[in-house]
């Protein structure tokens, strides 16, 4: 069986009785706390007697010829008085830091073609005008940055539609649909091209790839056009793709996320969008969340910068 003390139960305070307590302490003086807080004396000794009931009925200041003076259980109470309002003011500063995207987190990831200028240039911008924004960032396949969006580790990622990424588990807001380029070394024939090639121009042409196989890459356009692509070295990252395709090894599909980033010995064939659909890239966030300040801010730099890719 549990005893019960008296000081068991939290009293039921009002935030506004411990402001009135703390000027009418700060001055001595119910005349001159009225005056501050703009009430009159009348009601300035209400809320002090309210908040006397409340705390057992016990006076807190002692009535003095000129003035107010603390008893003993007003200098008790008087820290944690403090503690109490100081707290709720930081809550507040918080709070508006948030609504304003002045302060809090912004956690979110991005696959390794966005992060070569979509990424950096939004985040550039972000930074500038939401410096008090704590950023952190990962990098992943789009899967698997959809995972951690709806496990509540990331508050956004960007993400494309290649590779059966589950994109219905998130709220997706578009940013872009990025063209396909087939790089080549810039001594290959096709090197000059300006006008869009079929992509079956390159069916005997020894591939560059991530995968050893086609589906779920950007290279299963080559199997809807009716070819098989023979990947004769599977490189992962997409600068040592490009050392292969300027050493005439092969050649290889370059999203236009990556376009402005390609080495000046290798040369960009665009491919027809009948041939190789433009793919679509998003920002996902939580389903049904309402995104944060910071967020938003982020979508917008976002937005901006994908405004700015090649078409």
């Amino acid at each position: 069986m549990r005893i019960s003390h008296p000081y068991d139960e939290t009293p039921d305070l009002s935030t506004v009785w411990l402001r009135v307590f703390l000027e009418v302490a700060r001055h001595g003086s119910f005349t001159v706390a009225a005056r501050t807080l703009g009430w009159t004396q009348s009601a300035v000794s209400r809320q002090i007697s309210s908040l006397e009931s409340a705390l057992g009925g016990g006076p807190l200041f002692d009535r003095l010829p000129r003035g107010v003076r603390l008893t003993e259980a007003g200098r008790t109470l008087l820290p944690h008085a403090e503690t109490v309002t100081e707290t709720l003011r930081g809550a507040a500063r918080e709070l508006a830091d948030l609504r304003a995207a002045a302060g809090g987190r912004l956690r979110f990831g991005a696959f390794a073609t966005a992060d070569a200028a979509l990424v950096p240039q939004a985040l550039a911008a972000f930074r500038a005008r939401h410096p008090g924004v704590r950023v952190t960032r990962e990098e992943g396949l789009s899967p698997a940055l959809l995972d951690q969006v709806t496990a509540g580790h990331l508050d956004l990622a960007v993400v494309s539609a290649t590779g059966r990424a589950p994109l219905e588990v998130c709220d997706l807001h578009h940013l872009l649909d990025e063209t396909l380029y087939v790089a080549v070394a810039a001594g290959h024939p096709l090197a000059g091209a300006g006008a869009p090639v079929r992509l079956d121009r390159f069916a005997d042409a020894d591939w560059i790839a991530g995968s050893p196989r086609p589906e779920g890459t950007l290279l299963a356009a080559a199997v809807r056009q009716g070819f098989r692509p023979r990947v004769a070295h599977v490189v992962a990252e997409w600068t040592a793709k490009q050392g292969y395709v300027a050493a005439g090894l092969g050649v290889t599909l370059v999203p236009a996320l990556a376009a402005a980033s390609v080495r000046p010995d290798v040369a960009l064939v665009p491919v027809r969008q009948e041939d190789a659909p433009p793919r679509a890239v998003y920002a996902a966030t939580p389903r049904g969340a309402s995104p944060t300040p910071a967020v938003r801010a982020f979508l917008t730099a976002l937005r901006e910068a994908a405004a700015r890719v090649p078409a």
